[in-house]
Parts: C-alpha cells; sequence; structure tokens
C-alpha cells in the first residue's frame, strides 16, 4: 500500500480516499481496507508521520518538553511550524488585533535549590531520610523562600476526606495547626470495592491534588501522602520523578488556600515502621480508616523536622493553539487538545539517564493532534471551526488546561466537545477502545457508533481505581459543562489478544511511565493509532458539520454546569 510523504494532501486527493489507511506492519501487500466512515468523512492517516513527530519530540534535543526550559522553546516552535505547514490559522491570543499562535500561561515556578534536610525521631532515635528514596518532597507552592520546620508532630487522618453528600469526614474537628498530616492515597473503598465512594472507581477525593489541598484549607503544616502501588496506580518511581523536580501552578492570589507549607510522599515500609514505632498497627488503622466512624490517631512519640530553600518565581508559559475556521459557523467550536509538555530534566535512572524523554506520554498526543490538523485543513473547511489545543503543565496538574478552561479563547458554552488524546498506542491495531473514566454523555456515544462502523467494540476503563478521569486535560473542560472525553488506545489486540495489551500496558508503567526510558523505538508501526485517529476525525468532523450540542447524562456531575449555559447557545 502506498504511503504518502509529510507534505499534506491535497483536498482533490482527500476526497478521493475511500477509507482510512495504514501502512502495513508487514511487508506483504494487504488489500484496501473497506470504508468504516462515510465517504465523506474518509481521510488518509499516516503511520510514518506520527512516527517521525514522536521521534522529533521524544528526541534528547528537545529536552523531555519541560515548562519554561529550552526544550519549551524548541517544541513550541516545531508545533507552531507544523500548524502554520498544514495550512491552518493562528487561534491564540490576539497580538496587536490579530491572533498569534499561543496562548500565555502564567505559572508559579517552584524549585527547592540546595540539600533537603528531613528527619524523624521516633522512640528516642532520629533518622535522617533521603530525598526521592524513603520520601519525596515537592517544593513549596505557597511562594516561601525556605520551609523549616522542628518536631512536628504527625497525626495519622485516613483518606483525608470531607463529603458532606455521603456524611464522611475523617477530620472529626481535628485541629492540624502545626501538625503534619499522613494521609492514604485513594478512596476509602479501593481495597473492598464497595461503599459509599462507588467502589473501584475512584472518585476526586481519591486524587492526591484534592488530598493536598484539603488539608492546607484546614491549616495543616503539611501533608504526607502513604504511597502504595496498587491503589496509586503506579510505581515509587513515578512518584519521586514527579515530585523531585520542578514543581508549577497557576498563578494564585492566596496559594496558601490551595498548598500547605510540606506536601510530600513516603514510602509504605516508612509509614508502617513510624506506626510500629508508635505503638500503632498500620494495617489496623487503615481498616478503621474504610469506616464513616474513623477518628483521627496522633502518632505519640514521633515527629518529623525538615529544612530546605525554595525558588520560587513567576514565569509564563504557553499553550499552543490553531483553527480551522468553520464556513457556516465560525463562532461554534469542536476541540481536540492534547499536553505537549513531560519532566524536562530530572533525577538520574540507574543509568544515568536524566532526559524524560515522554515518547508515548504524551508525544503520541501530539503527534495525533498535528496529524488531525494537517487532514482537517487539507480537507473542505468544516460547518463550524475545528480547534487545536496543545497545552502546556499537564505534569504539573493540567495547568494549561486550567488556564485555557479559566481563560477560554473560544467561548466554553459555543464549543460543542472536546476530544482529548493523551498517551495512545504506538502499536498495531486493538479490537477495542477506551476512555479515561466511566462518565457518560452524548460525545461517547457517537464515538461508539463510530467505531462500531470499523468494528471496534467500547471497553470501560480498565482501571477507573487509577482515576484517570482526573489525571488528563479534558477534566479542565468536563468539571465547567463542556462535553469531553480522553480517547484510550484498546487493550485487546488483533495480535496476541488481551493477554498481549494488558502486558504491555502493565509494563508500561512499570518500566516506562515518567522514566527517562519512554523513547522512542523504531520497531513501533502505529498502525493502530492511525485507524482510530480515522475514527477520532469521522467524530469530529460530524459534530464540525451538525447543530448538535451533546451533553452529559442527566445523572452527571456536570450536567448542571452545561445546561446552565444553554441560553448562550440559541
Amino acid at each position: 500500500m502506498k504511503t504518502t510523504s509529510i507534505a499534506i494532501l491535497s483536498a482533490a486527493a482527500l476526497a478521493a480516499t475511500a477509507a482510512v489507511q495504514a501502512t502495513p506492519a508487514a511487508p506483504a501487500a494487504k488489500p484496501a481496507v473497506k470504508p468504516a466512515v462515510p465517504a465523506s468523512q474518509a481521510v488518509q492517516i499516516e503511520p510514518s508521520h506520527l512516527s517521525h513527530d514522536v521521534k522529533v519530540l521524544a528526541s534528547d534535543e528537545f529536552e523531555g518538553r519541560g515548562p519554561n526550559t529550552p526544550g519549551e522553546v524548541k517544541t513550541v516552535a516545531y508545533l507552531v511550524n507544523q500548524f502554520e505547514a498544514a495550512g491552518l490559522k493562528p487561534g491564540g491570543d490576539l497580538v496587536d488585533g490579530k491572533r498569534g499562535w499561543t496562548q500565555d500561561v502564567p505559572l508559579g515556578r517552584f524549585e527547592i535549590k540546595g540539600p533537603v534536610q528531613v528527619s524523624v525521631k521516633a522512640a528516642g532515635r532520629e533518622e535522617a531520610l533521603t530525598q526521592g528514596e524513603q520520601i519525596a518532597v515537592r517544593a513549596a507552592m505557597t511562594g516561601a523562600k525556605s520551609v523549616e520546620f522542628k518536631d512536628a508532630p504527625l497525626v495519622f487522618v485516613g483518606y483525608g476526606v470531607t463529603a458532606p453528600e455521603r456524611k464522611w469526614d475523617d477530620f472529626k474537628g481535628q485541629d492540624l495547626k502545626g501538625k503534619l498530616a499522613v494521609v492514604l492515597i485513594n478512596d476509602p473503598d479501593f481495597e473492598t470495592g464497595k461503599g459509599e465512594f462507588g467502589g473501584k472507581a475512584m472518585t476526586y477525593y481519591g486524587r492526591w491534588t484534592y488530598k493536598f489541598e484539603e488539608l492546607a484549607r484546614r491549616g495543616a503544616l503539611g501533608t504526607i501522602i502513604v504511597h502504595e502501588t496498587a491503589p496509586a496506580s503506579y510505581g515509587w518511581a513515578t512518584v519521586k520523578n514527579s515530585n523531585t523536580n520542578v514543581m508549577y501552578d497557576i498563578v494564585r492570589t492566596h496559594p496558601t488556600a490551595f498548598h500547605a507549607p510540606v506536601e510530600a510522599w513516603i514510602q509504605r515500609d516508612l509509614a508502617v515502621d513510624l506506626f510500629k514505632r508508635a505503638g500503632l498497627d498500620f494495617d489496623k488503622l487503615k481498616k478503621s480508616a474504610q469506616s464513616r466512624s474513623f477518628k483521627p490517631v496522633e502518632l505519640n512519640g514521633v515527629s518529623m523536622s525538615g529544612k530546605y530553600a525554595v525558588d520560587a518565581q513567576t514565569i509564563v508559559s504557553k499553550n499552543v493553539i490553531a483553527v480551522r475556521e468553520g464556513s457556516q459557523h465560525p463562532d461554534q467550536y469542536v476541540v481536540y487538545s492534547g499536553h505537549w509538555d513531560h519532566l524536562g530534566v530530572g533525577l538520574p535512572d540507574a543509568k544515568g539517564d536524566r532526559i524524560y524523554n515522554g515518547a508515548v506520554d504524551n508525544a503520541t498526543g501530539i503527534a495525533a493532534l498535528l496529524e488531525l490538523a494537517r487532514v482537517y485543513a487539507a480537507a473542505p473547511a468544516p460547518q463550524r471551526s475545528v480547534v487545536f489545543l496543545a497545552v502546556t503543565a499537564e505534569e504539573k496538574g493540567l495547568l494549561g488546561s486550567e488556564y485555557y478552561a479559566a481563560n477560554p479563547v473560544y467561548p466554553l458554552a459555543k464549543t460543542a466537545g472536546v476530544i482529548n488524546m493523551d498517551a495512545l498506542s504506538p502499536y498495531g491495531r486493538a479490537r477495542d477502545f477506551t476512555i479515561s473514566g466511566s462518565a457518560r454523555l452524548d460525545l461517547l456515544d457517537r464515538l461508539v457508533a463510530k467505531a462500531k462502523m470499523a468494528k471496534l467494540g467500547y471497553s470501560a476503563d480498565p482501571k477507573p481505581e487509577a482515576g484517570h478521569f482526573f489525571r488528563s486535560d479534558h477534566f479542565s473542560f468536563a468539571k465547567r459543562g463542556v462535553p469531553a472525553i480522553s480517547f484510550g488506545s484498546g487493550e485487546h489486540w488483533e495480535q496476541g489478544g488481551l493477554a498481549a495489551g494488558k502486558k504491555e500496558a502493565d509494563r508500561y508503567v512499570k518500566e516506562n511511565y515518567h522514566q527517562p526510558s519512554d523513547e522512542w523505538q523504531a520497531s513501533w508501526t502505529f498502525e493502530g493509532m492511525a485507524r482510530d485517529l480515522g475514527i477520532l476525525y469521522a467524530v469530529g468532523r460530524e459534530l464540525a458539520d451538525s447543530n448538535a450540542w451533546p451533553n452529559w447524562a442527566k445523572d452527571s456531575e456536570f450536567r448542571a454546569a452545561r445546561d446552565g449555559s444553554a441560553a448562550e447557545r440559541k
């Protein structure tokens, strides 16, 4: 099967394409794929383009694409160049009355400078803790230039949840001023799979972002999250690599309302030992924390001290935005999104590699965004405008998408839907696809229908307990009512079945996720991703050529926000 060059397909060639095509995985020729979508929506997605973009963006030259680094400058320039070459128009901030290619995203930048001195004292014995090994201390995001505390008492507060609608309060009036709160990750239901928090599926109460913010609201000196691989859904390497490098946050008027001075994670073994030295049984207390009758427990005789300097600055990062203007309703929008950033340069791995290349996470999502931009640019103009949004600082807490959603270049009320792409599979085809989380909305129904035409089934999020719904950029839109999904590659592979797909997914999380080893591989075919992008194009194109306004399910927590903006769509 003939593949195109990196040049953009012409509109005439695109109209003649009868199906979503992909480079064959084997040398032998394959017959053309029968149309999986209407001919008017069929495009040619090039695996070679996807591979090229991932290879470039995940190269050492781009230094892990950290915000506010030379890697950001190179990444933004590459994205702008590709969007411009495709023939799209700038869709960012107004500059002298004209749209530029970027949206400024002011961020607080926080970095620990010098050594991290942290120690625990228990049963009369003081022990120094090693940053990145036993503990992962984040740079304070309060604006303080240094953090210093002495003999701060520790209080176990269970899962650290206040949920009035569930009649749940882990704090029971506990005064946490001057104290460090020790908290469990995930929800109280995780261990049993049943209870007040929806069973295995994580609620927002289970996310570490919620726990840090809740303890800040309660005036605690700090939060110490006990890391356990299963409820966190990733290993200690991910915790260390994500929390011991530069931290970012959106610029806040009152940062202490969102961040306590101390934010950290500790290894489970250390927590068990500290509980034991306080005369407590960690496992028994963990079990008691799964009940609404739980009360905070002080770790008598156990305290922690710490001292480290923090370089706090305000920087400006960039969202990159391109637009394919609509022919009939240019003031209505369909958005495709992905995050361009990764972790940059950080702590070395066992091989001494310090560059976190982020090939799968998320050079694949950005490569997908660029390829969709190319085919939209080559196709006849859609009726509604289609926006291509490459956001910054996702790895620091969805900050680029949060900033855009709070300061939208294009009105959220007139945004028909958001299709986000985060960490897609670069391998062969799967028989299914998924989305992050288990939310029910019309946009998913449209995706399921289009996928069915390609004989692709929908599989619910295989790990709802991991809280993926709250970990991708679509969440910034969803919580404001905009119908939004984050597409996920399937695990039921055509070659090897579910066993092979699941094995690779588990291997990636263990060996590559948020580690320097997440690098481009020449063996990646991108065949499955190319097929999937044809479906995502068909869904977005159909929505862009319609008058439809998808919504959330009637019982969704996001429905009210969407309904509240209905008058703006009339």
